[in-house]
């Protein structure tokens, strides 16, 4: 099944918003814009610059609690649509209160001309497969990020964070499956915290225990992450103890981390190949 969500405007009053959903959409993106009429620093978030798409796996799909609700028209209710990369879980969340399709006049009618703004919430479980992505040793316990905010949350299990949408706007969850590494260390990569499909960069992930010494001491044992990232930018990750060390394709590079909320980064640049994966390794 190859989903279609139509073609937007991306130099419009509503074209975040729009291309927002595409991102969660698992859809191809295509605009219809004049020539010479474009934002590219929107495209910039959807497309990388060999040409290709971070394109979730599957066809975005309604969240189990939006199913017999009408986000159109009820008043009350927010859009939740759901999808999944390989190693996270992504939910976009859209209040389009206001206006909606109308079976008798056969067009799109407005029929609130000033919706009010919204709450609702989210949780790692509006995936419907969070658990599988999390593995059998999952907790139950993600990192979230929010793309629209920039910000990075921890959340326990069974957890929602709650989500206040004026009309027209939108926000999209990327929820990290939280692994530990060592002790009460505890890690979840992110992605490319600069595009709509921010996780959608990550194509392996991998831990490696090492011990930094002869020593039997737990304190010795070096945990050393090994990824895999598609794509250039601000590549972000969570994890509970500052990093000692990363390098992109065994070069050592600078390592920028947060105390306050657990987030690193550091930055990819432009790769010379297409569809090239660099080789991000972080040492805790």
């Amino acid at each position: 099944m190859q989903p279609d969500w139509d073609m937007f405007h991306s130099l419009h009053p509503a074209a975040e918003y729009h291309a927002a959903a595409r991102a969660v959409g698992g859809c191809a993106i295509y605009v219809s814009d004049k020539p010479g009429h474009h934002n590219f620093k929107l495209l910039k978030k959807l497309v990388l610059p060999d040409g290709s798409i971070l394109r979730a796996k599957f066809p975005g799909r309604p969240t189990v609690d939006c199913l017999f609700v009408d986000p159109a028209r009820d008043g009350t209710s927010l859009l939740k649509i759901w999808n999944a990369n390989k190693f996270s879980g992504v939910v976009g969340v859209f209040n389009c209160q206001g206006a909606g399709w109308c079976k008798v006049a056969k067009k799109t009618r407005i029929h609130d001309a000033s919706p009010g703004t919204l709450t609702g919430s989210v949780r790692a479980t509006d995936v419907d497969i969070i658990a599988e992505i999390g593995g059998p040793d999952w907790n139950g316990e993600s990192v979230i990020y929010a793309h629209r905010s920039g910000e990075i949350f921890r959340l326990p299990k069974g957890a929602s964070l709650p989500v206040t949408l004026k009309v027209l706007e939108y926000e999209l969850f990327h929820f990290c499956p939280l692994k530990n590494l060592k002790g009460k260390i505890s890690f979840a990569p992110i992605g490319l915290l600069d595009m709509f499909n921010s996780t959608g960069a990550l194509e392996h992930f991998e831990v490696i225990l090492e011990k930094s010494d002869a020593s039997t001491d737990k304190e010795s044992i070096v945990a050393k992450i090994s990824l895999k990232v598609r794509g250039c930018g601000r590549f972000g990750f969570y994890c509970s103890q500052r990093p000692s060390k990363s390098t992109v394709d065994g070069t050592e590079i600078e390592l920028n981390y947060e105390d306050s909320n657990g987030l690193g980064t550091l930055l990819l640049p432009v790769p010379h190949k297409e569809m090239y994966r660099w080789r991000v390794e972080i040492e805790v």
